[in-house]
């Protein structure tokens, strides 16, 4: 599995996991069923801690993402493709909402705000 991890990054490595990991999923990237390598051998390609590596599961399980079975391994759950976006597009436009109402306290306009999305948008390419 690709996971890239920044040790530069504020964000702590098992967050970085997880959410490669769900974006993964959401893109249909990793199919529902389908098995994900073992916490010890993701550990070990990704030169990290196996306790690393288990927290980002446990919180893909606890999201729902991904369903553990005892001496047989994780999994990608069998959760909607459409539920999970659905869950995505609220997150966005919590965030827009959040971002639209500092833009208008600090009279921004619109169209610096577009711009600045087109920026951030293509530099994730």
């Amino acid at each position: 599995m690709n996971i890239i991890i920044s040790n530069s990054s504020n964000i702590p490595i098992y967050e970085q996991i997880k959410e490669q990991i769900k974006s993964k999923i959401i893109s249909n990237e990793l199919k529902a069923g389908e098995m994900l390598p073992s916490i010890r051998s993701l550990a070990k390609d990704l030169r990290i801690s196996v306790i690393t590596t288990k927290n980002a599961y446990e919180g893909l399980e606890q999201e729902g993402y991904v369903e553990t079975i005892a001496s047989k391994g994780t999994y990608v759950a069998n959760k909607n493709i459409e539920i999970i976006k659905e869950e995505q597009l609220k997150k966005i436009e919590n965030l827009i909402d959040t971002v639209v109402s500092i833009a208008k306290i600090s009279k921004i306009s619109k169209e610096d705000i577009q711009s600045m999305i087109d920026i951030l948008y293509e530099e994730d390419k």
